[in-house]
């Protein structure tokens, strides 16, 4: 099964390792048939710890490393 790859924002960079990414997507709403902005927020993997606020990443699903970080950054995008 593949795994999936999605795009952000880093939103903060303060932990050893880690990042936070929000990611936001675009729905159409099932009644108002608008599109309405969501997003949410991950933990991410950054080994080398190079990425800063405000980059754009991309992160994909991995094997747990943590209580809450399932995801890594791909390499070679920013880093």
């Amino acid at each position: 099964m593949p795994r999936r790859v999605l795009q952000g924002t880093v939103v903060s960079d303060k932990g050893d390792k880690t990042i936070t990414v929000l990611v936001e997507r675009r729905v159409m709403h099932p009644i108002y048939k608008k599109y309405v902005r969501k997003s949410k927020k991950y933990a991410a993997h950054d080994e080398k710890n190079v990425h800063k606020t405000g980059d754009v990443v991309e992160i994909i699903e991995c094997a747990p490393i943590s209580k809450r970080k399932r995801w890594t950054v791909v390499e070679g995008k920013g880093a």
